[in-house]
């Protein structure tokens, strides 16, 4: 209450009727903040002073560090607002220019994250970036007392030779930003790909590189799909050792469900405790592969504690899905999420929580600042009566728990992510014969329909009524593969309508018709100083590697020819990436080698429900990353649509299931187990 006390004896700043919870938070600094808009930039030629860009997000733990000890100091603030214009950025708003300006800082000091502190003249052209600055430099860390002096006076003594070093920034990203075109992407690119995932590897922990160690399950996905492709066994280690090895540490929530961001330690022990849709999404997806192929009952176990705590604590009252859960409850990491001894002790008894202390490496001393984070990393529990009977004490846990202060839920619902989201449930759903999963994702979609598609194009962006942003090419790639899980998981036509709309939005608002691949932004967006053409997969896999491989099973569904050509095309934009870090693009390298493998088209008919779903069933709980399914009956028959299986519509035979691949179809099945044997064995 303090706080909110203090805030309304300050003046608001510009951004107090913004939108976005993060802009929000910043509404009562003493620094004169400005949204990214023409009114800023105006005030910065009119005034000839630089722009200082501030970019983050409202569950940033940096961020809301760099606000209390910058921010909200008048000091810094007079700084700021003497001889600069001070902007601050949304980067889950506004993806293209912190995707721009975070290059550049990568350019700059070869390294990047949030808070992104950009300097840039009038024109938005950007001279120097940093990350989090504290107030006063310490430990060779410049603050921004001192970097905010020296930029300014350089600034003032040094104009021209900062506009041609800033001129020189620009022209390095419009090169960038241009791609290559290319022949024919070779297989062997797959192979070396694979072999850079392997040399990450952490056969001790598991995972990819060295603390800290994010989830990354992109390329968790790709090791599934080359695993499965050629038979090599440690691909499947990789997954299943970096999956048990997250689902032991303190990355996974035991208590409510959930994956934080990602661990700060190789153990997955300590988690930057804040959680993202989109992780979970992700993850969802990988361990709903992964009981598919091998039948781990862990992962579903794991799937359905994820889907629950989605529904709980991240699914707004319409059905859609919010961004984000800060690491921060009052003012401290993680304090939601820890344990003292004593406290476990005295909810859940002596004996029970002595019980779940000794199972989840709960002592006196703590194994984080003197707290615990539930974990199994030492722990196996091989018995079924005391699984039961700890999934009880979690429970009054959990409970407890809820009562304690809520970290800061960001409430605005992004397209793209929820496009993830509604793609793993609607998966989960068919593999683990869910209906309610099902529902779930066909509700988020209908949300997303309602609010923010509007005149045949997505908004990036809905909260507190308001749809706002032009979408950009992770909307409608992420929202398509949303579209292509429903329709697999239900048979519904609609669902694949959408999908079809949605390929051609792409085409229309993104393609780059020169060079081949989709720009990140829709050539009705706002221009900035530069059109990014995105193909390196970084938390999130990159929308033009998402598209490649939904455009491709959209492609088999339908029969018809991606528009403006093959996918070589879009192979071939990214050739010199390919070439300089393959493994850098493993969600394209999934649609390359969903070109090479082919897979099966399995078309379902005929009048008996019973039997089609016995045998979609099957379909849906084997592992087939290649193939495609139609449930062809009447009702999918659109008048407006040609689809190479409308002739193969059986409605005077109760059960007919046609298996086609290689450009060759199988004789047609008539007979249920028949049809279920071939399935097994091709």
């Amino acid at each position: 209450m303090k706080e909110f006390f203090d805030k309304q004896d300050r003046k608001a700043n510009h951004l107090i009727n913004s939108k976005s919870p993060y802009l929000i938070q910043h509404a009562y600094n003493p620094v004169q903040w400005y949204e990214w808009e023409s009114e800023a930039f105006e005030k910065a030629k009119k005034e000839n002073k630089p722009i200082f860009l501030s970019i983050g997000y409202s569950t940033c733990h940096w961020c809301h560090v760099m606000e209390k000890e910058s921010f909200e100091d008048e000091e810094v603030a007079e700084l700021l607002n003497k001889h600069f214009v001070a902007i601050k950025v949304d980067r889950e708003e506004r993806p293209d220019i912190d995707s721009i300006y975070m290059t550049v800082c990568q350019m700059l000091t070869g390294q990047g994250g949030w808070p992104l502190t950009v300097f840039l003249t009038p024109e938005q052209k950007p001279f120097y970036a940093g990350t989090y600055f504290p107030k006063h430099s310490q430990y060779g860390r410049p603050g921004m007392m001192d970097v905010l002096t020296q930029l300014h006076e350089k600034y003032e003594q040094e104009k021209e030779k900062i506009a041609a070093f800033a001129d020189k920034i620009t022209s390095s990203l419009t090169e960038q930003s241009k791609g290559t075109t290319a022949a024919e992407i070779p297989e062997k690119v797959i192979h070396q790909a694979y072999q850079q995932v392997a040399q990450q590897f952490d056969s001790i922990y598991g995972g990819f590189g060295q603390a800290p160690k994010f989830p990354t399950p992109h390329k968790l996905l790709f090791l599934l799909r080359y695993h499965h492709w050629t038979g090599t066994e440690l691909a499947l280690t990789m997954v299943e050792k970096t999956l048990h090895s997250m689902v032991n540490g303190g990355i996974y929530d035991h208590i409510g469900g959930g994956f934080a961001r990602y661990a700060t330690d190789e153990q997955w022990l300590v988690p930057h405790f804040e959680k993202m849709l989109y992780d979970n999404a992700l993850l969802l997806h990988v361990l709903t592969e992964a009981y598919q192929l091998t039948r781990e009952p862990r992962w579903k176990k794991i799937a359905f504690e994820v889907i629950a705590f989605i529904k709980r604590e991240m699914m707004s009252p319409e059905g859609a899905f919010y961004s984000a859960i800060d690491a921060d409850s009052e003012g401290v990491e993680g304090k939601y999420y820890v344990w003292s001894k004593a406290e476990v002790v005295e909810i859940l008894g002596d004996e029970d929580g002595e019980l779940f202390a000794d199972v989840y490496d709960i002592t006196e001393e703590g194994n984080f600042e003197g707290k615990n984070i539930p974990n199994l990393i030492y722990t196996q529990i091989h018995d079924d009566n005391l699984k039961d009977k700890l999934e009880v004490v979690k429970h009054q846990l959990l409970k407890a728990r809820e009562k304690r202060v809520y970290p800061h839920l960001d409430d605005k619902i992004l397209t793209a992510w929820n496009g993830l989201m509604i793609g793993a449930i609607a998966k989960a759903g068919a593999v683990f014969q869910a209906p309610d999963f099902i529902d779930a994702a066909e509700k988020a979609a209908a949300f997303i329909e309602k609010e923010l598609w509007k005149e045949g194009q997505l908004f990036a962006r809905y909260r507190d009524g308001e749809a706002k942003f032009h979408g950009y090419v992770d909307d409608y790639a992420f929202l398509l593969w949303g579209y292509i899980e429903l329709y697999e998981a239900t048979g519904s036509i609609g669902h694949l309508q959408k999908a079809l709309q949605l390929r051609e939005q792409l085409f229309s608002r993104f393609w780059d018709d020169e060079r081949g691949g989709f720009f990140f932004t829709d050539k009705e967006a706002e221009v900035l100083i530069t059109r990014e053409k995105q193909s390196f997969d970084d938390a999130m896999p990159s929308g033009n590697n998402v598209a490649a491989l939904q455009l491709w099973r959209l492609s088999k569904l339908t029969g018809e020819e991606t528009p403006k050509g093959s996918l070589k095309q879009l192979f071939g934009a990214f050739q010199q990436e390919l070439d300089a870090y393959p493994s850098g693009l493993l969600s394209l390298m999934e649609a390359l080698m969903a070109t090479y493998a082919e897979g099966k088209e399995i078309v379902v008919t005929g009048y008996d429900q019973t039997k089609r779903q016995t045998f979609l069933n099957e379909l849906h709980a084997q592992y087939q990353p290649f193939a495609v399914w139609i449930e062809a009956t009447a009702e999918s028959r659109q008048d407006n649509q040609s689809f190479y299986w409308h002739d193969q519509i059986t409605m005077d035979k109760p059960f007919v299931v046609y298996i086609c691949e290689h450009y060759m179809c199988q004789q047609p099945h008539a007979s249920l187990q028949a049809a279920i044997d071939a399935l097994q064995s091709s």
